[in-house]
């Protein structure tokens, strides 16, 4: 190093050569110490950027790339009942959780009573994710209250070969007035009018709808301006709207959905069960079906399968019922064949007066179901055919409990002393006209009516007197 040259010699220099050494050795420590910090410091920066650069990196790509990759799919078929409103916030409230991209409700209805449609109406309109409203499969259609569900999606689509309309109300059960039925014509008009508004969709359509009960077919309804595509599968629809922006809760929302994974959430089978009673052919057969076993309970009494069984007939039948367009008439007609049945079965009525019970049954089921009895109520009606075979079931179920009952009245008494008469025995004592017999296995009293009989003379039970046997000779046993 440059000190080298400076060195001195001699003492003195030895003693400068001590002090002065120590100070250039303590310097190159310093320096090697602190090129040691400088490098880690370096280091860590280095370190420090790579990682801030990496995180901007990652977000910078999840800004580039869709919410989720993942769809919601989830069929409702049938009549829109309060079970449908449950199983549609269900299904959102899933897809928040999955932080789904979009749900599919796949829809195929008659529609429903006004309560549940405004309320699944309400539901999609404040939906917090993008809501795809598809009505398949080809066949399908969006009636009545169906319509309303249709307009209020975020994206309304329908599959070839599908309608949708005829919403126009009508009175339920009542004929109503015209003042009546214009109010409520002018409100359903009113809220589809205000839904379509909402969504950017047709607005004089659906009232026309409401008005004249006019159907459209999906490339019609397309054409129109009532819905906004017309996909032939799911997949397609998803495909078809990807890309497409659409207004959830204040914000614009774009869809990316065209390699979207599909994941089905079907209905929890207590929500399926409550939803299919809802048919009105399997209404009527569950308030069919609690009749007979009630007419079963009352032939035997007692609570047992019959009385059950009609409890929980009936209790799921009026479930039912609260969901369909009941017409009260023809609930009266099947409660009077109900009640003429049973004063047959409790009075042993002849064939006649079942027979005639089948009149009002039969008029009662024809007519058990109105047309559209309210905002969004389906047209419904029972099936002819099944209309027919519950009445001959009927029919027969009540002929082969009152031959029963009328059998039962000419048997002999299964109980009591009442049972014997008719019965052979033998006498144990000379009757005269008292003794004892054996009749089965058990000693009885006995008396004859005429001349004294032996003891080990066989006899015959002829009647019950109070305590006493009355027995006479059998002469027929050949003894």
């Amino acid at each position: 190093m440059a000190v080298n040259h400076f060195m001195w010699r001699g003492p003195l220099a030895q003693g400068l050569e001590w002090q002065v050494q120590p100070y250039y050795t303590d310097y190159s420590d310093a320096c090697r110490t602190g090129g040691r910090t400088m490098r880690r410091t370096s280091i860590l920066v280095l370190l420090c950027a790579t990682l801030l650069l990496a995180v901007l990196q990652v977000g910078h790509a999840a800004a580039q790339m869709p919410e989720s990759d993942m769809v919601i799919v989830a069929n409702l078929q049938g009549v829109l009942n309060p079970m449908s409103e449950r199983y549609l916030e269900r299904v959102l409230k899933l897809a928040v959780q999955a932080d789904a991209a979009a749900v599919v409700l796949v829809l195929d209805t008659p529609g429903g009573p006004e309560g549940t449609m405004r309320a699944m109406v309400q539901s999609l309109l404040d939906a917090p994710l993008p809501v795809l409203v598809y009505v398949a499969p080809d066949g399908a259609r969006a009636s009545s209250a169906g319509m309303f569900v249709l307009l209020a999606a975020h994206v309304a689509s329908m599959a070839p070969g599908t309608h949708v309309g005829a919403a126009h109300p009508v009175a339920l059960g009542v004929q109503a007035n015209e003042l009546a039925m214009a109010k409520i014509t002018r409100d359903a008009e009113a809220l589809a009018q205000s839904i379509a508004s909402v969504r950017g969709r047709n607005l004089e359509w659906p009232a026309l709808a409401v008005r004249s009960s006019v159907s459209l077919i999906a490339a019609e309804a397309r054409q129109a301006g009532v819905i906004d595509l017309v996909s032939p599968s799911v997949d397609a629809l998803l495909a078809a709207v990807d890309g497409r922006s659409v207004t959830v809760g204040g914000r614009v929302v774009t869809l990316h959905t065209a390699d979207a994974q599909e994941r089905l959430v079907p209905m929890r089978w207590d929500e399926q069960l409550i939803h299919s009673i809802t048919h009105p052919d399997i209404a009527y057969l569950l308030l069919t079906v609690g009749t007979l076993l009630l007419l079963v309970e009352l032939a035997e009494p007692g609570l047992g399968v019959g009385g059950g069984g009609a409890a929980v007939a009936f209790i799921l039948a009026f479930i039912a019922l609260g969901s369909l367009p009941l017409n009260w008439a023809g609930a009266a007609l099947l409660l009077v064949a109900a009640t003429m049945l049973v004063v047959a079965l409790l009075s042993d009525a002849n064939p006649v007066v079942t027979g005639s019970a089948i009149i009002p049954f039969v008029l009662g089921s024809l007519i058990l179901y109105n047309p559209p009895g309210q905002l969004g109520q389906p047209l419904v009606h029972v099936s002819p055919w099944l209309i027919g075979t519950m009445a001959v079931l009927l029919g027969g179920v009540v002929f082969l409990v009152l031959r029963a009952v009328l059998r039962a009245t000419t048997l002999p008494p299964q109980s009591g002393a009442e049972r014997l008469v008719g019965m052979a025995g033998v006498a144990l004592s000379a009757l005269d006209p008292e003794g004892a017999v054996r009749v089965g296995s058990a000693r009885w009293s006995a008396r004859v009516p005429g001349r004294p009989v032996a003891a080990g003379t066989k006899v015959r039970v002829v009647a019950v007197e109070g305590i006493h046997l009355v027995v006479v000779e059998d002469t027929h046993s050949g003894g």
